[in-house]
């Protein structure tokens, strides 16, 4: 039997087996985590440095763009290097703060996405609370509530995952170190104690996409009832992107754990897992610019500002 406690190493999995298919990833993925980079970069810097974006739906952006920032930082790089340099190990201890970063990030961006659900629920809802309701201390309360949700979430998930012994060999049948996958190596008579926190994990996510449905039920009655075109232009620009980017990471990421064993394989997991890592991160700065007139001007303003130069 393998023994966990001797583990020095994880083996991840490979895109491809040819040298020429893994050059091929290499240069994808660089491409696309350069992308996301400038993407992300670009919205912080312009938040920071255009006052008139200094509102609570530009702030909790913010938050988002740093966050996907650090998501997609924490498995493509590791992917990237193991597809330049002909390997797929990772170290015990890489692959634990692998699942740490990933889990504390992932939590803290669902719970954020939650609340900019509700920064959008009060301005097109309750416009004469939103001063009250989203002051600059609410605000900076409930990005802090995020982040530190999302850190208690993965040091739980993390201490839980890592303190099973490994029965069943130390391959992990993704590109990252992930916690489904890890605990396929686990020993199945210790397995449940993951999964229940994991249940209880689901159970808080759930209501997260509970309170979500409902916010936009509310929000698209009332955007209906506006009268005038442009009003309600207005408002779905303000709504859509968010809704996408929720609908994105929300399907892939409850297929991916939630998925029956029955149609999983290495394959399947695998192209699940790039929609929900690195897909939305590379995604979000061009979903929520798109239809934003004020971060498009802004992100202009700071474009000609740089080249001017």
């Amino acid at each position: 039997m393998f023994n966990g406690n001797s583990t020095r190493q994880f083996l991840l999995l490979a895109f491809a087996d040819t040298r020429e298919l893994q050059l091929l990833h290499f240069w994808l993925f660089l491409v696309v985590y350069l992308a996301a980079l400038l993407g992300n970069g670009l919205i912080i810097i312009a938040i920071v440095c255009d006052h008139h974006l200094h509102i609570p739906m530009y702030f909790f952006l913010l938050n988002l763009s740093f966050l996907d920032l650090g998501c997609i930082s924490t498995t493509l790089p590791t992917a990237i290097a193991n597809s330049l340099w002909d390997t797929k190990a990772i170290s015990y201890t890489g692959c634990a703060a692998q699942v740490f970063l990933f889990v504390f990030l992932m939590s803290a961006e669902l719970y954020l996405l939650t609340i900019m659900c509700y920064d959008r629920y009060v301005a097109i809802c309750k416009p004469l609370h939103y001063g009250i309701l989203l002051g600059s201390r609410a605000c900076a309360h409930m990005a802090a509530a995020a982040w530190g949700s999302g850190f208690f979430h993965a040091v739980l998930h993390t201490a839980n995952t890592f303190s099973l012994p490994l029965c069943h060999g130390n391959a992990v049948d993704q590109f990252f170190c992930e916690i489904p996958q890890i605990l396929k190596l686990s020993c199945s008579d210790i397995y449940l104690r993951e999964a229940g926190v994991i249940v209880v994990s689901v159970f808080v996510d759930f209501w997260c996409f509970v309170f979500i449905v409902l916010s936009y039920v509310q929000i698209f009655r009332t955007v209906l009832r506006i009268p005038s075109e442009q009003g309600q232009h207005k408002a779905f620009s303000m709504c859509l992107p968010h809704l996408a980017m929720v609908s994105l990471f929300l399907s892939t990421a409850v297929f991916t754990y939630l998925k029956p064993p029955s149609i999983s394989s290495p394959s399947l997991d695998l192209v699940v897992s790039v929609l929900y890592s690195v897909v939305p991160p590379a995604v979000n700065p061009l979903i929520y610019s798109m239809r934003n007139q004020e971060l498009k001007n802004a992100l202009r303003k700071l474009m000609t500002g740089c080249f001017s130069k």
